[in-house]
């Protein structure tokens, strides 16, 4: 297929991707902010989102050192459109990329994202955002939902396809990698030691939160069935296959998928992503930490980044 298409399909999903996402993050920090806590805490939590993106510096240049409160970063995240990873201009590409290749799409695929499209718009001139954040997160996930449920359902499992895929568990493996380091340095208490009552109050809800974000509280207490520790979520969201956004379930997808595309020019970038995939497989959650979290998953951004590159080297439009 024209590398141009693949071009368009992997970066279709991943703005697509990138919007849940957000919409995700946003959701979990509204939530927790209508919990009783100091401003100080508060504004920890919009920054710590902030960070996550890379967006701190961005936010600053524009609203201020001293503005880093909820209405200004949900307005920035969400409706900014001089922001490129807000939710607005996410889907705006997303829907971009899909008309590009139309031909390429099903009927169904293409209605389902210009139909995301255009009922943001609708949404935010109603000014339902603003009334209930909360319902409009649920959208933006549904309609990501949506969207990927309707590419399975209806694509011809080609080259297309994969490209689609890939897009998806490439940017979920970031994202996941990000909230993970950007949290678990959130936490005051030192979780290998005895924390106070109080700090333990704070733990269960900010862990908690962080779960939720990735849908992954219901399957945290299936699969322990005890009481929620950092240890345990950093092993639920790293090192377990079947927790579908874990890190080492991404790498499988971005992996099975890699390996449907492959050509002359690929060896080394399939075979980079299979280290990374093996090292996640046979990784111990305590001899992570161990050597350090936020050593792990800093060089775990960094070799996704690094396939990210090399598979638009491979097969998509070379980036100027």
């Amino acid at each position: 297929m024209l590398s141009r298409t693949a071009d368009h399909l992997f970066w279709m999903s991943r703005y697509t991707e990138r919007a849940e996402n957000t919409a995700r993050m946003l959701d979990v920090n509204y939530q927790t902010s209508l919990l009783p806590q100091s401003t100080a805490v508060a504004q920890l939590g919009w920054q710590g989102l902030l960070s996550i993106s890379e967006l701190l510096p961005a936010f600053r240049a524009r609203y201020g050192d001293d503005a880093i409160h909820a209405r200004n970063v949900l307005d920035f995240m969400v409706r900014d459109e001089n922001n490129p990873s807000s939710i607005v201009s996410c889907l705006r590409a997303a829907r971009e990329n899909a008309r590009a290749v139309r031909g390429a799409l099903t009927t169904e695929l293409w209605e389902t994202q210009n139909q995301t499209w255009l009922e943001l718009n609708r949404m935010l001139r109603g000014r339902n955002f603003e009334r209930d954040p909360g319902e409009f997160f649920e959208w933006v996930k549904f309609r990501s939902h949506l969207s990927r449920g309707v590419a399975i359902g209806t694509m011809l499992q080609d080259e297309s396809f994969h490209f689609y895929r890939m897009g998806t568990f490439l940017e979920r493996a970031d994202n996941t990698a990000r909230l993970l380091d950007v949290k678990f340095h959130a936490v005051h208490s030192d979780f290998f030691g005895t924390a106070s009552e109080q700090d333990q109050e704070y733990d269960f809800y900010h862990w908690s939160a962080i779960l939720r974000s990735v849908s992954a509280f219901e399957v945290y207490r299936k699969v322990y069935r005890d009481v929620i520790t950092p240890e345990r979520v950093a092993e639920l969201l790293i090192v377990r296959p079947d927790m579908p956004r874990s890190l080492a379930a991404s790498l499988n997808e971005l992996v099975n998928n890699l390996h449907a595309v492959a050509n002359d020019h690929s060896h080394e970038t399939l075979r980079r992503a299979g280290k990374l995939r093996a090292d996640l497989q046979y990784a111990r959650i305590d001899e992570i930490l161990a050597t350090g979290l936020h050593a792990f998953l800093t060089q775990f951004l960094d070799r996704v980044n690094e396939l990210g590159g090399r598979i638009s080297q491979d097969f998509l439009v070379p980036t100027s």
